[in-house]
């Protein structure tokens, strides 16, 4: 075991590839009825998408041993005993920075670790199942996610519990129903070869598509109808100003798929990724400007 093999089996973490998941923790903070501490919201952050997603992704790949593209690395590098020591390793700190901040939210987030590695653990492993494994990322990287990020900046049970609150948790859970088949979808081959029935393959590729349109479609509108009823209609102006450029880009693809199915391919899916990530955190960022 040397530094250089350590610094072979750093990419599998896919530390980039996890800030893909901001939407949420920028759609928890954005939902909070009142003010929150910015430094605890950049613990919370780096807690998240700094170890514990990193720790997730990582873990992942030792089972998965994935030769073709995954998400973050079209090249993955060869899995080592090396990368379950840095799995561990940003583990036991995700658990330790979560403690500082407060008991509840490290609760929370040895919680998401542990279903993390029930996902992909060879002796588990849900990903073989694809309703289950379907629920279990949508709830926790959704509305589990949502409700854990407004725990570690602080969130009263009053706040938490607020209908309105809970029905925006459920939106993200939707909202990630939506687009996780999507990135399963130009790993077909790969799954079928190791059993794993995903979802995105249960449906298959034309299917993957209708299937996410229904469910952002259904995201997008009980999401209005909530700042509808919250009184905040600029919130729902800012969310389909930014979205817009999503929209068009999954017009476009789903539309490039029709024709083609190879269009299903590892860059399209991460230009997928890329921008709805960014533009969703444009929009939730700005709602936390324009309270």
């Amino acid at each position: 075991m040397t530094l250089a093999a350590y610094r072979r089996a750093l990419p599998l973490l896919r530390i980039p590839f996890s800030l893909y998941l901001m939407p949420v923790f920028w759609f928890g903070l954005s939902a909070m009825p009142r003010p929150f501490s910015e430094w605890r919201a950049l613990g919370v952050f780096l807690v998240l998408h700094g170890l514990a997603y990193p720790a997730s992704n990582g873990y992942n790949s030792y089972y998965d041993r994935d030769e073709g593209s995954i998400g973050g690395l079209k090249h993955p590098p060869k899995v080592s005993a090396e990368l379950l020591h840095l799995v561990w390793l940003f583990d036991g700190l995700a658990v330790l920075g979560s403690a500082l901040l407060s008991l509840p939210f490290a609760g929370l987030v040895v919680v998401y670790l542990l279903v993390s590695k029930a996902y992909s653990y060879e002796g588990i492993r849900l990903k073989k199942y694809p309703l289950i494994s379907t629920v279990v990322v949508v709830v926790f990287q959704g509305a589990y996610t949502f409700l854990m990020t407004q725990v570690g900046v602080g969130a009263s049970t009053a706040e938490l519990l607020a209908p309105t609150n809970l029905g925006l948790a459920l939106v993200s859970t939707i909202f990630l129903c939506g687009s996780y088949p999507l990135t399963q979808v130009y790993q077909h081959e790969e799954d079928a070869q190791r059993g794993d029935l995903t979802l995105s393959l249960r449906l298959g590729i034309r299917g993957t598509f209708v299937w996410a349109g229904l469910a952002l479609a259904l995201g997008a509108a009980l999401l209005a109808f909530i700042y509808l009823h919250r009184r905040t209609p600029h919130h729902l102006l800012i969310f389909l100003a930014a979205t817009g450029p999503v929209v068009m880009l999954f017009g476009r693809w789903a539309r490039a798929v029709w024709q083609d199915a190879a269009a299903a391919d590892f860059e399209h899916t991460m230009r997928m990724n890329q921008v709805s990530s960014v533009c969703l955190s444009l929009a939730f960022v700005l709602m936390l400007l324009w309270p």
